[in-house]
């Protein structure tokens, strides 16, 4: 763990300075940012926001706006209020320039783009979260000063315990009672002496099991074809292709102090009007892709994979596959970083991005279908128009991160904690791209190539976020708020750093700060109390119930039913299902249904055991309603193979509108089976109700 030493340090004055004073000081352009400024505004403070970027919004308005949020439930406040503008944003028809809306679909992550019951919208394109973003600044009259650097040596003044101000390299100082560091990188934070820590804590720390080095869960954007690593393939003393480290990945579990990869999201689109080709970077070297090629020879066309849909015919394209726009490796160094330095990262990766699609689209050697295709995409000509099309903020999912009063872990994601004095949620999966890619060796001693450190593991419900993890310990600073970098280990961060869940905790962040300016008090000792009671009357989720019991009574009881019925405690649920009793009728005491929420991380087991050799009929119960979702997969395997049926939940079938067959299968007597329902890729709400197989000979 790094921890940095308390340092009083008076900045300079300088010909041209300007001192400028407020209650509470924000240094950040993020999404956080600004909405801790509108909070604080809201109750009648004055705040500055100091952003050491030129365009506000961080990722929101710069390619992220394939939102990562998983329940939506779990979002309220001011982030459900700038969704809220989205939705209200793209409901005219002035908005939809490039495709009509009735076009789009609505497809987003976990759950519909648009809900139009709710007025909320989760997906869309950059410059419309900056539009959003500046309004709120002219609305509620919020003074900015943009691309103003803070002196991360000699720009935080402290004094007993206080930050008294900060300074930036133009030589403003800026004064406050209370300071907010949303950045995505702390530095107000690491400046100010408050301990932190940058890398993976090993899993004995808190005794957790997906932090430290992941070889055996790296799982998902694997390598899959044992791809040689070796310049000239089975030569070692060739060299490693470019972009693999010679270094082993460590001990599984142990710590580091590397993180997980960096990249751009990219808004792409195919519309001709609308779309510039990739350009070729400079200084170009096609030999850095090399292991790329091996993977698209190797029959990968892993490439499209996350060409998510935003409006207006456009995408926000992210990482996807073992070799993909994710510059596994080269970000270590970023967090404690120089500017000048972090600029020839940022640099490098901008480099590596753009190489990777011209070498998609250009190199003679890549299978023409690919290159064809990469083709007809190019970067959006009306987004990013003052930086060339391309995204004004890196991704940095993940550089600093304090110990603070309270460390979040995975425990306490899974529940297997408590978690205290709640000021907002996460929901989303426990989730960390690659860290970095090494040489491997199997049984006879060949090398080939692997990626490791990512992890998508769902929590299992949404969990609680304390306050105690967005403030310093004690005695390293009383009126400093970090809602961004927040104490966290670093698989608990890759859950909680999404950008609905970093604008919630800005918001309590700027409530607590005023309560501390009205009371005196250090931000450590605000009443929880009172600090929750204004965050409920401001539309804060702090808690959600699981349940949505309504009725009283039983549904249809199983043990009347001939055959075998699999329902209640015998159904494996697998992630967040929610129980519910809202609509009859139903076997048992309950059903549950998944939030219209999760999407491909909830599912359901019906295992069974037959009773009778020969051919079954499976049917399973739901009451078809218009809001269930239209594309429900079922999977069972029985001695003719594996079968997959996909049913729509809104159809009704038969007259009792409750019992919906799914097809005969063949079982033998004695033999254990499973039926298994998913929510992957569903729009809409999926109903788990009962089971029932039914012999047929």
């Amino acid at each position: 763990m790094r921890y940095i030493s308390l340092i009083l340090l008076i900045p300079i004055c300088t010909f041209g300075q300007k001192s400028f004073s407020y209650d509470v000081v924000i240094y950040g352009g993020t999404s956080a940012a600004i909405s801790a400024a509108v909070q604080v505004k809201s109750m009648g403070k004055s705040v500055v926001v100091v952003s050491p970027d030129k365009y506000l919004g961080g990722l929101s308005s710069s390619g992220l706006g394939w939102t990562d949020s998983g329940k939506k439930e779990a979002i309220g406040g001011l982030a459900r209020e700038f969704y809220h503008r989205v939705w209200r944003h793209y409901q005219s028809a002035s908005a939809w320039k490039w495709e009509k809306m009735e076009d789009y679909g609505n497809r987003g992550q976990g759950s519909p783009a648009i809900d139009g019951v709710k007025r909320t919208m989760w997906i869309f394109e950059p410059h419309v979260a900056e539009l959003i973003f500046d309004s709120w600044v002219q609305e509620h009259k919020i003074e900015v000063f943009r691309e103003e650097l803070l002196d991360r040596t000699n720009g935080v003044l402290k004094k007993n315990g206080k930050i008294l101000s900060i300074s930036t390299l133009s030589g403003n100082v800026y004064e406050g009672s209370v300071f907010l560091d949303c950045t995505y990188e702390g530095d107000l934070m690491a400046a100010s002496g408050v301990s932190y820590f940058v890398g993976r804590e090993s899993n004995s720390v808190y005794g957790e099991t997906l932090s430290g080095v992941q070889t055996k869960n790296a799982k998902k954007h694997q390598f899959k074809f044992g791809i040689d690593p070796f310049v000239v393939e089975g030569d070692p003393s060739s060299g490693l292709l470019a972009r693999i480290s010679g270094e082993p990945p460590g001990v599984e579990g142990s710590g580091d102090t590397k993180m997980q990869a960096y990249n751009f999201r990219l808004c792409l689109t195919q519309v001709e009007k609308n779309r510039i080709p990739f350009p070729k970077p400079d200084d170009y070297d096609p030999s850095q892709y090399e292991l790329l090629l091996r993977t698209l020879n190797q029959g990968s066309r892993h490439v499209f994979g996350k060409f998510d849909p935003v409006p207006n015919s456009k995408t926000d394209t992210n990482n996807h596959g073992p070799f993909s726009t994710d510059n596994i490796g080269m970000n270590y160094l970023y967090p404690e970083a120089s500017y000048e330095d972090r600029k020839k990262i940022i640099l490098e990766h901008e480099k590596y991005q753009k190489g990777y699609f011209y070498f998609l689209c250009n190199d003679p050697r890549v299978p023409e279908d690919v290159s064809e295709r990469m083709s007809e995409w190019g970067l959006a000509k009306d987004e990013f128009q003052n930086n060339d099309n391309w995204p004004h903020q890196i991704y940095v999912r993940e550089a600093r991160r304090m110990i603070g009063e309270f460390v979040t872990t995975e425990l306490h994601l899974r529940g297997s904690l408590n978690t205290k004095k709640s000021v907002g949620m996460g929901s989303y999966n426990m989730d960390s791209h690659h860290v970095q890619r090494y040489v491997a060796k199997d049984e006879n001693g060949k090398s080939y190539v692997l990626n490791e450190g990512d992890i998508q593991i769902n929590p299992g419900a949404p969990y609680q976020i304390s306050y105690d993890s967005l403030v310093p310990q004690k005695g390293e600073c009383e009126n400093l708020l970090v809602p961004v970098c927040v104490s966290t280990s670093h698989i608990a961060f890759g859950s909680i750093r999404m950008e609905p869940v970093f604008m919630i905790l800005a918001q309590s962040a700027a409530t607590a700060a005023v309560f501390s300016i009205d009371d005196n008090l250090s931000v450590q000792d605000i009443p929880y109390e009172k600090l929750k009671k204004r965050l409920i009357l401001d539309n804060q989720i702090l808690e959600l119930k699981k349940t949505e019991l309504v009725t009283s009574g039983l549904g249809i009881n199983p043990d009347k039913l001939s055959g075998l019925v699999v329902d209640g405690s015998k159904i494996k649920l697998i992630g967040d299902w929610v129980e519910s009793t809202s609509l009859r009728p139903f076997v048992g005491s309950s059903y549950f249904h998944d939030g219209n929420g999760g999407k491909g991380m909830r599912s359901a087991d019906f295992p069974f055991i037959a009773e009778k050799d020969g051919l079954h009929e499976i049917k399973v119960s739901y009451v078809a309603s218009t809001n269930r979702a239209g594309s429900v997969i079922y999977e069972i395997e029985d001695e003719k193979g594996l079968s997959r049926i996909v049913v729509d939940q809104r159809k009704k079938v038969n007259n009792d509108n409750l019992w919906h067959s799914l097809g005969s299968f063949v079982f033998k007597k004695g033999k254990k089976y499973e039926l298994r329902v998913k929510n992957d890729h569903s729009e809409g709400y999926v109903i788990v109700d009962a089971a029932h197989i039914i012999p047929l000979d």
